[in-house]
């Protein structure tokens, strides 16, 4: 699958790196905080999200639209069957600060190995 982009900056590249989903560890409960996940968005059911899990259900999370504005945030607990997503370019990702927990339904897979460029090929999250 190839990655476009700038929100998962700078794990990922803007364009052109292609990366390895599994479809597994999601459905047998083997995801954690710090995974990097496929996801369908809760937007636009035609597009899929590359994002890391940052918390799990019953986890206390801050919330920020603003990482410059630390005042400007509150705190949520991420309800059960549902997970956190955030990019790691938090300037530009449009991710669970946005649209709230994310379902776990919605997870596609797992990413887990970047194969292109060949520079950069290695294991992921």
């Amino acid at each position: 699958m190839q990655v476009l982009g700038p929100s998962m900056l700078p794990t990922l590249n803007i364009t052109g790196d292609v990366v390895l989903v599994e479809h597994l560890s999601h459905r047998i409960g083997k995801l954690g905080s710090g995974d990097l996940v496929l996801v369908r968005s809760p937007l636009d059911p035609n597009r899929t999200l590359t994002k890391r899990i940052v918390a799990m259900e019953g986890d206390r999370v801050t919330l920020s639209l603003d990482p410059t504005r630390s005042f400007s945030s509150r705190s949520l607990v991420v309800p059960k069957g549902h997970v956190w997503i955030q990019g790691d370019n938090l300037y530009v990702s449009r991710d669970s600060r946005h649209f709230g927990p994310l379902p776990y339904g919605l997870i596609e897979g797992k990413v887990f190995m970047r194969v292109w460029p060949p520079n950069s090929f290695g294991l992921l999250g």
